[in-house]
């Protein structure tokens, strides 16, 4: 049987995704379904004196009116409202006191017949405050940070020293605004309510059973009387990593009214929770004669909530990517009247990477090297944050196969000079790294009599293709047909698996269901060999699964004569797969190198990049199809880190401003040119049992750094504040 891993299968789940009939957390049916809709607050820091709801519940239709002061008994203990993602310090609570903590806090919920009615009696409601002082602009209060509790890796080697003897340097500090993730689909929660008083809850997440233990822990509900299921998500980017407010809110109403309840986010709510946050930082890059890097220093501030310390993975790229021997890296957070920031795409190495490798085309302009040059000359074949060697490392052959296809050779060296009519065209690029971990996991595999495989594991599938790939390495595990096997996700009930994110899901959910489904075929075969002992001197690889038969050379075995003896008539099996204690030794990363092409025009300064090459080396790729889609999907993130996104404070106000989709700008067709992905082969025997290290993440590390130095090359301005708009560049 010829392997479907590796080969570039159509999604499994696309039919049910175009014709309609997958639905999302917003989409399920239920009898005597009320409709909830969030008060906001209008301040950004203070107490709530008053919640004053008695016109709101004299509307007919509307139900009931929850605040601070009525709603149901919740924990008061700080450690059970945390979770699988949550920052150190004190997790926001919804409702339950009155205190404000940021503007457009949840205050209020008012549950109706329907939407259109909670929405309208919503506006009915008003609040009376005591209002305090407030600060939400980092650059305000950048005196007033502290450090970051994320391990930083300690300095190495005399920074200072070298820093102050190399050949050349730069000394350059960059600043990135503030993004918010905004997936097609609004975070939204259905709890219905069960007879026996169980929930039953559709929720927009990355991970159900992360969802389940929060709520069992708050509400104090039994895990046997909570499931959480997520189907499908459209779209979520790190967004639904936490049990956003929605999903407690829904509950408390459901719960208060004994009733299933709805609470769907407006898309101005969804600029009401995690976000990426702003960031300054300061690069000190220097090389000696050669061109080697003898110093690199980062430092950065980035900001956080005054309840909770988020940190990211912010500078330990710049001690990862590049041989350096004098490393000095430092993180300290400025504590704002904000909601806390939240892991999005690539966290940390979204902005790191971003200022690392804008640093780095600065440098090689200031020792008068070629940026790919520049590069490869300072290539770690090590991770000096960890002193361990990497597993594998093709980033040289990205440099080189993407130059390659880019066509660099031609670039001309002096910024400026390449022009297209009244066009200047830059050439610009950068690499990129991020980690490739594994989680602990878990999956079932069932075979039955009729020759279908269901495989299971309460992963989600965020629109990454996870259906996809699972029934893929299902099926090859397995030795059947990939129309027989079928993957069962996004439910709290199935066998344990970690959040989807950080680009680990197939590494740790793959790596389950490679395992179970081995294993499953192990002892079908053995069973069979154990009835038919003619078969025993065949080898294992000799046995297939057609039509209901093993077969085995010219003998075949009915699988349900094989089944009879299990109580289902289906031989089950359930493993739980770690990360291989060989990987202990090595650091694993993706590496990328990407190369882009804009245009600047003369007369009105309006960018726009017209081509795009990104070379991805991400060990062995399941499935090429899906993968490219994220890449693509990454690279259209980072033009819109370079070019576009910010969230915009009004910060008398401590309110976003833009706050929509008309005005938060976000990359559409006509800002896309054509962009080319590339794989580069590359051979992990230590990563995992597949070999895969993950795609999610890698597409937008670099991208928006090699967009800005491709508008340097083309203008020979340096723009050091992320996004670079038309008043920025002019």
């Amino acid at each position: 049987m010829n392997s479907v891993v590796g080969t570039p299968m159509d999604r499994v789940d696309g039919a049910a995704k175009v014709t309609g009939q997958a639905r999302y957390a917003a989409d399920y049916p239920q009898e005597g379904l009320l409709h909830a809709s969030v008060v906001s607050s209008t301040i950004a820091r203070g107490r709530v004196v008053k919640v004053n709801s008695e016109k709101a519940l004299q509307v007919p239709g509307v139900v009931a009116v929850l605040d601070h002061t009525n709603r149901p008994h919740v924990s008061s203990y700080d450690d059970d409202y945390s979770d699988d993602d949550a920052a150190e310090g004190s997790p926001f609570r919804p409702l339950f006191n009155d205190r404000v903590l940021y503007s457009s806090q949840p205050l209020a919920l008012v549950i109706a017949d329907t939407l259109e009615l909670a929405r309208y009696a919503g506006s009915l409601v008003t609040i009376e405050y005591s209002q305090q002082a407030h600060q939400s602009d980092l650059l305000a209060a950048l005196q007033q940070t502290h450090e970051a509790p994320a391990e930083t890796p300690e300095p190495r080697g005399d920074f200072a020293g070298h820093f102050a003897g190399a050949d050349a340097k730069v000394d350059v500090t960059y600043l990135t605004a503030n993004e918010h993730h905004n997936p097609m689909e609004p975070h939204a929660s259905t709890v219905c309510y069960q007879a026996d008083g169980s929930l039953v809850i559709h929720d927009k997440t990355q991970g159900t059973q992360n969802c389940q233990e929060y709520l069992h822990n708050i509400f104090g509900l039994p895990k046997d009387k909570l499931r959480v299921k997520a189907a499908f998500v459209g779209g979520a980017f790190g967004s639904g990593l936490r049990p956003q407010y929605q999903l407690p809110l829904a509950v408390m109403a459901a719960l208060h009214l004994k009733r299933s309840v709805r609470l769907t986010l407006t898309r101005q709510q969804m600029f009401t929770f995690g976000y990426r946050p702003r960031t300054q930082q300061r690069l000190r890059l220097g090389v000696d004669k050669r061109g080697a890097l003898v110093a690199i220093g980062h430092d950065a501030i980035g900001q956080t909530s005054r309840f909770e310390d988020f940190t990211e993975h912010l500078v330990e790229w710049s001690g990862m990517l590049y041989q350096c021997d004098n490393v000095a890296l430092s993180y300290r957070l400025a504590p704002l009247d904000v909601y806390t920031p939240l892991d999005m795409r690539a966290p940390g190495a979204g902005s790191g990477v971003l200022a690392l490798e804008c640093a780095m085309d600065e440098l090689a302009s200031a020792a008068g090297l070629d940026p790919v040059e520049l590069r490869k000359r300072n290539f770690a074949s090590h991770n000096g944050n960890e002193g361990k060697p990497y597993s594998s490392k093709e980033l040289l052959a990205c440099y080189e196969q993407g130059a390659e296809r880019f066509g660099w050779a031609r670039r001309q060296a002096t910024p400026g000079s390449m022009r297209d009519g009244n066009q200047r065209i830059g050439w610009g690029m950068a690499g990129g790294v991020w980690e490739a971990m594994q989680m602990k996991a878990s999956a079932k595999a069932s075979l039955d009599s009729t020759g279908h495989l269901t495989v299971s594991s309460a992963t989600t599938d965020i629109g990454t293709g996870t259906y996809t790939v699972m029934t893929q390495i299902a099926a090859d595990a397995a030795g059947i047909d990939v129309g027989k096997v079928t993957f069962k996700l996004g439910d709290s009930s199935l066998p344990t698996a970690p959040l989807q994110g950080g680009s680990f899901t197939v590494s740790s959910v793959g790596s389950a269901v490679r395992q179970a489904c081995l294993t499953l075929r192990e002892r079908l075969i053995e069973r069979a060999r154990q009835q038919r002992p003619d078969l025993a001197s065949e080898a294992d690889t000799a046995f297939t699964l057609e039509n209901g038969q093993v077969k085995a050379g010219k003998h075949s075995v009915p699988l349900a004569e094989l089944l009879a003896v299990d109580p289902q008539q289906c031989l089950e099996v359930q493993v739980e797969a770690n990360p291989d204690d060989k990987r202990k030794p090595y650091s694993t990363a993706t590496h990328s190198a990407v190369f882009v092409e804009v245009q600047v025009d003369d007369d009105l300064g309006t960018v726009r990049v017209t081509r795009v090459v990104s070379a991805v080396a991400a060990g062995r790729v399941v499935n090429p199809k899906t993968a490219r889609s994220q890449i693509l999907g990454g690279v259209v993130w980072g033009v819109g880190m370079a070019l576009h996104e910010e969230s915009q404070t009004d910060h008398a106000l401590g309110r976003i401003l833009n706050h929509n989709l008309a005005e938060y700008h976000v990359p559409v067709n006509a800002d896309i040119g054509d962009i080319d992905v590339i794989f580069v082969e590359e051979d992990d025997r230590v990563v995992n049992a597949l070999g895969s290290k993950g795609v999610g993440e890698i597409g937008v590390v670099g991208v928006a750094a090699a967009v800005a130095n491709a508008i340097y090359h083309a203008t020979g301005k340096r723009v050091r504040e992320f996004p670079i708009t038309l008043d920025k560049l002019i």
